[in-house]
């Protein structure tokens, strides 16, 4: 069974920091492509940043500079590190998984900045 586990989001000030981490599954993590999107009420589910197995990244360019996404292979986990928090970047952060057509999310975390 696929499994997808965040954690890390929560309630922060405008410049404030978070990290948010995503556990996967060891069958999957080390041949899938990772990333986080982030979705907020009426619009589309949006690409965040996202990370090949080779370690290539891939950021929206409205975090950009801000944000980090790594990988830790030993864990299994991939890491969003959020800093110069803005109150747009609020929203429901997930994780995804895939290869080729196969894709998997996560349930989601509660990300709120405030103003």
């Amino acid at each position: 069974q696929v499994q997808l586990v965040e954690s890390g989001g929560g309630l922060v000030q405008a410049g404030g920091s978070l990290r948010l981490s995503c556990a996967a599954s060891k069958r999957i993590f080390s041949i899938n492509a990772m990333g986080w999107y982030r979705q907020t009420p009426g619009k589309q589910r949006e690409l965040v940043a996202a990370i090949t197995t080779g370690g290539s990244t891939n950021y929206a360019d409205s975090v950009r500079g801000r944000f980090n996404i790594s990988r830790d292979n030993a864990k299994n986990t991939v890491y969003l590190q959020m800093n110069s928090l803005k109150p747009e970047d609020t929203g429901v952060y997930y994780c995804k998984s895939w290869r080729l057509n196969v894709y998997y999310w996560g349930q989601g975390t509660q990300v709120t900045v405030s103003s």
